[in-house]
């Protein structure tokens, strides 16, 4: 396709020698600059992710999780699972005891052990070719010396500077004057520049272990947590096989639970079942299917997603084709199945990039403090924003995703990775909480069924359930047309303006005979997409 060069837009950057994309600026340079110095892909999304650890510290943080896929020139393609767990010490009995049936709602006790820093060791150590104290360069020079505030940071940041007022490390890190920072204003956090300087000199174990380690601890036990040094200590990042399912002659590879990345193929499944290929892809018909293959493919996710260690179906079952053509069986082209069920949405926030070198080896990286600086409670001293991951979690016995000692909760962040030919054919994720699955599954239809280019796939208009107005209703952004959303309507959805746009996203996608790359980058985000 050819956008409207007289329309606001932009066009998708197209390059032979490297490709970031990420949702910050400040990021994709620093991570363009260690590819132009000779860093591979693996260097310069560790150098990007740590930027975006301080300059949109209300989606991401030392403090959280991260995943990552990666596929080698030849086609080789591994997983990364940098998620943290819940404390030894917490049981569910106790929190039933305790009449706690929601851990958003009790912050401390939804601070979960963070993985990054393991997460990005790991694979630094084991694909990269720079050591920290590179990479991490950049981002001890914004927290060190300040970063300028972009408009959806600022945004955000606003949107939660109450609730950082009432801890006091998140407010003497993360507030000036008990207010969040103005856009266009400048901001530091010197303690988390001597965190990443520390991790920078001696490698993770300066985070998980010694002062930052026994500060993390005190502050949470301190509010009546359970997460103890010993927790810390414990953290590991795990090397996975990728889970796969083919849609439109694409591999498509997700990081196995306890992320829902097996949500967005069981979705693929559906719409290849319900051929998604036929409908046009500005049509009410292409957003209803959608919403309901989302819709009974998140219910799959509610009842058997959980730490793989802990569910009770397998894989396999889950992402068969004979799973996929009884669930199909739901699905209903002219009207909404009113007898699916589904939670409130929370709201959340993480960045998401990804990376491809010279070679054209590409990263999809992850990371994620969760909700809007995760539990709003921080370290004083270190500069770290905890996340609140645990409140993924549920409290009801006999769910497999029930809170327990040393546990991953299920996970709403997912890099994909599609292949062809056994190559790389795009990186690409899509931000924003649980609108994750079906946002990838929106954007790689938009490229795959419709032709679309990476910057138009994440262009383009989205539609969701969210929480302000009920379950039932579905959240349509600006850019949807009044005839889609009576579409909808007439088949029995309610549909409401979208108060915040869903999601962001990256993609890159890559043209192995030609050597051409071609980056887009959400403009629901402050990023951008380079290369050279």
């Amino acid at each position: 396709m050819t956008r409207a060069f007289d329309l606001p837009g932009r066009s998708a950057v197209h390059a032979t020698e490297g490709m970031v994309a990420t949702s910050h600026a400040l990021a994709s340079s620093s991570a363009l600059r260690v590819l132009q110095e000779g860093g591979n892909a693996v260097d310069a999304a560790i150098a990007a992710v740590a930027v975006l650890c301080v300059v949109e510290p209300g989606s991401t943080g030392i403090g959280g999780d991260c995943f990552a896929i990666v596929t080698e020139p030849d086609g080789t393609t591994t997983g990364l699972n940098g998620s943290g767990r819940s404390a030894a010490g917490a049981h569910l009995d106790w929190y039933l005891e305790q009449g706690i049936t929601n851990l958003e709602a009790h912050p401390v006790h939804s601070i979960t052990a963070p993985g990054a820093i393991r997460g990005w060791e790991k694979l630094l150590n084991a694909q990269g070719t720079m050591g920290f104290d590179r990479v991490l360069r950049d981002a001890i020079n914004y927290a060190e010396n300040g970063f300028p505030i972009s408009p959806r940071v600022g945004r955000d940041w606003s949107g939660v500077e109450d609730d950082l007022a009432k801890n006091e490390g998140a407010a003497h890190n993360f507030l000036q004057g008990g207010k969040a920072p103005a856009v266009g204003s400048m901001h530091a956090v010197p303690t988390l520049a001597k965190t990443l300087r520390a991790v920078a000199k001696n490698g993770s174990d300066a985070f998980y272990a010694g002062a930052v380690a026994t500060e993390i601890a005190n502050t949470v036990q301190g509010l009546g947590g359970f997460l103890s040094e010993d927790d810390l200590a414990a953290v590991s990042a795990d090397w996975v096989t990728p889970i796969t399912t083919s849609y439109g002659g694409y591999d498509i590879h997700e990081i196995p639970p306890n992320g829902v990345g097996i949500t967005a193929l069981i979705m693929l499944n559906l719409m290849e079942k319900v051929g998604a290929r036929d409908m046009g892809s500005h049509s009410a018909l292409r957003q209803h299917m959608e919403i309901e293959c989302a819709r009974l493919a998140y219910s799959v996710r509610d009842a058997y997603v959980s730490d793989i260690d802990y569910m009770t179906v397998s894989l396999d079952t889950l992402l068969s084709d004979a799973y996929a053509t009884e669930l199909a069986k739901g699905f209903d082209p002219d009207h909404r199945n009113n007898d699916i069920k589904l939670p409130t949405i929370p709201h959340a926030d993480t960045v998401y990039l990804t990376v491809v070198d010279r070679d054209l080896r590409a990263v999809s990286f992850i990371n994620s403090v969760y909700e809007t600086f995760g539990s709003r409670i921080a370290t004083k001293d270190s500069g770290i924003a905890l996340q609140n991951r645990g409140a993924c979690f549920v409290v009801k016995e006999g769910h497999p995703n029930a809170i327990g000692p040393s546990k991953r909760p299920l996970h709403t962040i997912i890099p994909g990775m599609a292949t062809k030919n056994g190559k790389s054919a795009f990186s690409f994720g899509v931000m924003g909480g649980a609108y994750q699955p079906i946002g990838q599954a929106h954007v790689l239809s938009n490229m795959i069924d419709h032709g679309f280019d990476p910057q138009e796939a994440v262009d383009y208009p989205r539609v969701f359930w969210g929480d302000e107005e009920g379950t039932d209703a579905l959240k349509a952004e600006a850019g949807v047309t009044d005839e889609v959303k009576q579409g909808l309507c007439d088949r029995g959805h309610t549909v409401v303006a979208s108060d915040s746009p869903l999601g962001g996203g990256q993609i890159i996608s890559i043209d192995h005979e030609r050597g051409v790359m071609v980056g887009g980058s959400d403009p629901r985000k402050d990023g951008q997409a380079q290369g050279y």
